[in-house]
């Protein structure tokens, strides 16, 4: 039987702060924008033209309290490189009673590029480019979700 991928590959600049939580049963879960520019052909005058796709990353664990928690000084404008994988979350609007659907990034990896972050790095930080230890979002239940 054939196997399916799903498997995202990000790197930009994170558009907010990160934002931690915890579920009501005190699973740690932070979340941020994170805006990635790409190029589009010149206009008719030749002038270089970019646009901005934005997503929200959703990360899980001992990952989203190190980086909610500032410990990685992630913080608004930081570039990183984020790898997971897309999920399709649903719920009912309370307000308006009308079904509502989100398609997030969950990451398990997640990579400091700025420079200015790596020089802040203290040596006792953990190191993000192994999973070790981390946590794998997938043992997370959808229903824990309580945003």
């Amino acid at each position: 039987m054939a196997r399916d991928l799903n498997k995202v590959m990000l790197i930009g600049r994170l558009g907010t702060d990160p934002d931690l939580r915890y579920t009501p049963n005190g699973t740690p879960v932070a979340t941020f924008r994170l805006a990635c520019n790409r190029r589009r052909a010149p206009s008719a005058e030749g002038e270089q033209r970019e646009e901005t796709d934005w997503f929200t990353v959703v990360v899980w664990n001992k990952l989203a309290e190190l980086i909610g928690n500032n410990q990685l000084s992630v913080t608004k404008g930081s570039r990183i490189y984020v790898e997971g994988r897309l999920q399709t979350r649903s719920w009912d609007d309370q307000q308006t009673g009308q079904r509502r659907t989100v398609v997030e990034v969950v990451a398990n990896d997640i990579i400091l590029l700025d420079s200015r972050n790596r020089q802040t790095e203290r040596s006792d930080e953990p190191d993000l480019d192994t999973q070790e230890g981390l946590g794998d979002s997938s043992d997370i239940e959808i229903d824990d979700i309580n945003f």
